[in-house]
């Protein structure tokens, strides 16, 4: 029935088709169009470290004072955290699909202020990160040594050192993160010799923390310092 009306009338087909193409063609130039558009929904991680906790003193001492904080901050559909026996605490707030990242990164930093004098003071000493998070992976980079001259060791900290931070840099990027082990040093102690020298785990912790310094030495061919401070 349609089709017979517009073949009698090909005039008016023709405007018809015009019309609609011409609506199709502003439509096209005024639709938001991003390579990349939110499709989930914002996140924002709060990460913690509590040196010597285990998983329940983390849930105690550090997720509930953060979590009671945080919980219920405008926009949030809901959070999970994770706690592990190396001392490490993350929280993840996810919030609802459109939600400005950049405010809602305020609004839980401002949360996590007023859960900060709540908090051990080994974790405020450390510092408790605050930043986006994505929860799809956009893309994987690995390095390699092609002669087999570097070990994972070192390109661990070049990638930590050089490549996270130019990637970082990169408009979009919410975050890059570095799989592999950092250098770093365990110390391992004998309680029966702590035990017979008198000392606990916190002096020998503040023992290495004395001698992990580097301190000022001056210039060479400056004047000589009396120790006190200029007038």
């Amino acid at each position: 029935m349609f089709a017979q009306f517009f073949i009698k009338r090909p005039r008016f087909a023709i405007v018809i088709a015009c019309v609609l193409s011409l609506a199709g063609f502003i439509s096209a130039i005024n639709l938001p169009i991003r390579q990349y558009p939110d499709v989930t929904p914002p996140q924002i991680e709060v990460s913690a470290t509590y040196p010597g906790a285990d998983a329940e003193t983390l849930a105690n001492t550090v997720a509930a004072p953060l979590e009671k904080q945080i919980n219920g901050v405008d926009g949030m559909i809901y959070m999970e955290s994770t706690s592990n026996s190396s001392g490490n605490y993350s929280l993840r707030v996810t919030f609802a699909t459109g939600t400005d990242t950049d405010m809602a990164l305020v609004k839980v930093q401002n949360r996590v202020s007023q859960a900060t004098p709540l908090l051990p003071s080994e974790v405020v000493q450390r510092g408790i990160t605050t930043q986006a998070s994505f929860s799809d992976i956009l893309a994987f980079a690995s390095l390699i040594s092609p002669n087999g001259t570097r070990d994972s060791l070192f390109l661990t900290d070049y990638a930590t050192g050089n490549v996270s931070d130019v990637l970082s840099r990169v408009e979009g990027v919410g975050d890059v993160q570095v799989f592999g082990a950092d250098y770093s040093i365990r110390v391992w102690l004998d309680p029966e010799r702590l035990a017979s020298l008198n000392m606990s785990v916190a002096e020998v912790s503040a023992a290495i923390a004395s001698q992990n310094k580097q301190a000022s030495i001056g210039s060479i061919g400056a004047t000589p310092s009396d120790g006190k401070a200029p007038l």
